[in-house]
């Protein structure tokens, strides 16, 4: 220890312990502070409104009631409670309760009352600016800065007007800008939250039509197979039954034909319903039928009794499988409907024309047409075409032809964006 640090008249010692005293509270003692101060937000804000904004009418009194002169008590409690209990209804009516405390503020001052319930001007001023708009704040802000300059002209101390209204005047700035900052950040987060809303709604409704749209290719995709298949299983069935006296043999072939159909059936089900399972492992093995396989369907409408003719014109391996997919599928709900509605002789031809961007599908029958000119005596079967060629941007022409038949024709854009729902 110096002289300088011994004497009792030198300022060095004082400003030496000045220089300590930052670095004792910022230890385990400014840690712990911390804490507390967390502890008793996280636990006010738990509380109910009402009684958080009950907390600092009853201290101001507390405070009054045991700070003031038995004669100024009277006086100093029915002001204080004035300015501070309308805080507890800050938040349902702010403009009403500054204007209240406001008001009262003024009385205290034409009698020359000092309160340290002052700071409830402050604290109407914050809630009105977060709950106001830029008018009622700036009103708000000039009434109270008013109240701030007759306060200091009357109660200053000599010489220390400046100081003093220079500092409340940014007490007053500091209550208006938090204030604002509250209601900005209270509009951003409603913003959000309808934001949020909004895209949760949409997503609902983008999750409910994705929905829908499986379910119409699943029953598009089953009512394909079920429909054909079965068709052709019941004229197979027919045949051999016809055959099975007169040549055993063609009807033991048609009889194979059948069971080879139902397998084909059963794969083409499980397939199509593999997307539903992820153990389901058909879905792999088997890959989507398409172009490559239309003389297959072609021979197999020949053995069930439907002679049909295919053309396939143009290269088809650059054609997306869902494209192939839904001409195949095209191709083959067409040929099912022949077979199904139309008496034995009929003939079938297929044309497929393929090139960089279109597909082009045209199946003509010679069966006779319905009755009723237009008429569509096919079900859901033409309805379930038209749906997939408008996939890819198609559309389907099912109908009678100038010289007699059934004619189905469409074009399909590959350039469209078809994959999904095909």
């Amino acid at each position: 220890m110096t002289e300088a640090d011994t004497k009792p008249g030198c300022s060095h010692p004082v400003r030496h312990r000045e220089r300590v005293r930052p670095a004792r509270y910022s230890g385990p003692g400014s840690a712990r502070a911390a804490r507390l101060v967390g502890d008793a937000r996280h636990w006010g804000s738990r509380l109910p409104p009402v009684v958080r904004d009950s907390l600092l009418p009853t201290l101001l009194l507390v405070n009054v009631m045991t700070t003031r002169l038995p004669q100024e008590l009277a006086v100093a409690v029915a002001l204080t409670a004035a300015l501070a209990l309308p805080l507890v209804w800050r938040r349902r009516a702010p403009l009403t309760v500054f204007g209240v405390v406001a008001a009262v503020a003024f009385v205290q001052w034409l009698m020359d009352v000092q309160l340290l319930a002052d700071i409830a001007l402050l604290v109407a001023l914050h809630t009105v600016a977060a709950n106001s708009g830029r008018r009622g704040t700036l009103v708000a802000g000039a009434i109270v800065e008013a109240g701030v300059l007759l306060a200091c002209l009357r109660w200053a101390a000599e010489g220390a007007f400046p100081t003093t209204f220079v500092a409340a005047t940014a007490m007053v700035v500091a209550a208006a800008v938090l204030g604002v900052n509250v209601r900005t950040k209270g509009v951003h987060l409603a913003a959000l939250e309808e934001r949020a809303a909004r895209l949760e709604h949409e997503q609902e409704q983008q999750a409910r039509l994705a929905v829908a749209e499986e379910r119409a290719r699943i029953t598009r995709e089953l009512h394909d197979i079920v429909t054909h298949n079965l068709s052709v299983m019941v004229a197979l069935t027919d045949a051999a039954v016809y055959a099975q006296h007169r040549s055993p043999d063609k009807a033991t072939t048609v009889m194979l034909q059948i069971s080879e159909t139902g397998r084909q059936a059963l794969t083409d089900m499980r397939r199509s319903l593999g997307v539903l399972r992820t153990d389901e492992p058909d879905a792999e093995r088997h890959p989507l039928p398409g172009i490559a396989q239309l003389q297959a369907l072609a021979d197999q409408m020949c053995v069930a009794g439907l002679p049909t003719r295919l053309d396939v014109e143009g290269g088809y391996t650059h054609i997306p499988a869902t494209a192939q997919l839904t001409a195949y599928r095209l191709v083959q709900e067409a040929l099912t409907n022949t077979l199904k509605h139309t008496p034995p002789g009929t003939r079938a031809e297929v044309r497929v024309l393929c090139s960089a961007t279109t597909v082009t599908v045209d199946v003509t029958d010679s069966g006779p047409c319905p009755a009723l000119p237009g008429a569509t005596p096919f079900g859901h079967g033409i309805p379930g075409m038209r749906e997939r060629a408008a996939a890819y941007g198609g559309k389907l022409r099912a109908g009678p032809l100038p010289g007699g038949g059934w004619g189905v024709h469409t074009c399909l854009d590959l350039s469209s964006s078809g994959e999904v729902s095909a």
